[in-house]
């Protein structure tokens, strides 16, 4: 699933008709952020590969307080709407976020972290991952 995917999927979108409802859907804004966010959080998935700490980095986008992975991108510091956390494959295993029986599916679903960030929205109604390209 990618972003757009999710954007065109809100509900009572009627085309443009509800144009003014898609400009205050924080899906706007989170694809906003990430364009402007884009370089900083590749350069960090390529430092977590490389490293040898994961080869599935997962990054955590929030507008509230969430307890996975490290702040890189802090919204009130930024100036933006949205937060992004830096994770791994294995944190979400380890907190049960990702349940062992899913791993295999997740690896297999996984674009490649050279282009695409894997990321983790979590919004009021609950959270998703999404596949969101560098380019």
């Amino acid at each position: 699933m990618d972003l757009q995917d999710l954007l065109n999927k809100q509900p009572g979108r009627n085309g443009d008709q509800n144009s003014e409802k898609q400009d205050t859907s924080p899906l706007v804004s989170l694809k906003k952020d990430l364009d402007f966010y884009k370089e900083s959080i590749q350069e960090v998935s390529a430092e977590l590969i490389a490293e040898g700490f994961t080869l599935y980095p997962i990054f955590v986008a929030h507008q509230l307080e969430v307890s996975l992975g490290e702040l890189i991108l802090d919204r009130k510091e930024l100036g933006t709407s949205w937060s992004i956390q830096a994770s791994s494959l294995e944190e979400f295993l380890e907190k049960g976020v990702i349940t062992a029986d899913r791993k295999d599916y997740f690896m297999k679903r996984y674009k490649s972290a050279n282009e695409y960030m894997c990321l983790f929205v979590v919004v009021p109604q609950g959270a998703n991952f999404v596949f969101y390209p560098y380019k």
